[in-house]
């Protein structure tokens, strides 16, 4: 979130506000040939069922327009694409041309072609038209958001009336025992990790406190329905480690 308009958190440093793009467009340019990887690692595969269960409570048929938002690597695209069909279209949206690069490699080496196209986009200033998705997700890129306020109103611009919205996130552990493990394998663990396998610690270190940055469950809620969505509610998972909120257009 945005300190003042000019200044904002990058991690647990304060940086000038228009600078912070570049500075996270660096982390993931460093760590996209890796993300993939590194996300099976960090989580134990977990984010697997986080998503999926995103996918479920998104309810995809055939012929929608679904935006995956911060889409990297494309793991939502390539069901999206699947549950739309022919007759639907999926975007992969994302601010950085690294991620952007190897999502569409991925995907088109996985042979998801015809209804899927790539944006780079800056969920701050959507590049499309007002009422325009039936569905939008972010997993895990809400945070990096410089002016998150301004991309979720954003969102609710170019989402359809009867559409929804869902923001898969890191988020506040429910409990003092798992929010200790949790610190400890996030600062101990995590950036040790990335320099063994990606060679960079620095940008792990940097996501692991963007974490810790983001707003927790209700703040978040709260900012949903500041920016003008009808109705919000969320669902924990993992103990609240992640959390999916979701936020409906009417």
């Amino acid at each position: 979130m945005a300190d003042n308009g000019d200044k904002t958190h990058f991690g647990y440093k304060t940086v000038e506000s228009d600078k912070k793009a570049d500075m996270v467009a660096d982390v993931f340019h460093s760590v996209a040939s890796k993300y993939d990887l590194m996300n099976d690692l960090m989580s134990f595969g977990v984010h697997r069922y986080w998503k999926r269960f995103t996918i479920e409570c998104a309810a995809a048929r055939p012929g929608m327009r679904v935006l995956d938002l911060a889409g990297g690597t494309g793991d939502l695209t390539q069901k999206f694409s699947q549950l739309v069909g022919e007759s639907g279209q999926v975007i992969l949206a994302d601010i950085n041309e690294s991620m952007l690069k190897v999502g569409r490699a991925k995907l088109q080496d996985n042979g998801v072609v015809g209804n899927v196209n790539y944006v780079q986009a800056n969920a701050e200033a959507l590049p499309f038209p007002d009422n325009h998705f039936d569905i939008i997700t972010i997993a895990f890129g809400l945070r990096n958001v410089t002016e998150k306020a301004k991309a979720l109103a954003s969102m609710q611009r170019v989402l359809k009336p009867g559409g929804k919205l869902l923001v898969l996130e890191f988020s506040k552990p429910q409990n003092a025992l798992m929010q200790k493990a949790y610190d400890f394998y996030s600062f101990q663990v995590i950036p040790k990790m990335g320099s063994m396998v990606a060679g960079d610690s620095e940008s792990y270190q940097y996501l692991s406190e963007s974490i810790r940055m983001h707003p927790d469950q209700e703040t978040l809620k709260q900012m949903m329905l500041d920016a003008g969505f009808d109705q919000a509610d969320y669902v924990n998972m993992t103990n609240g480690v992640v959390a999916l909120h979701r936020g409906y257009k009417y």
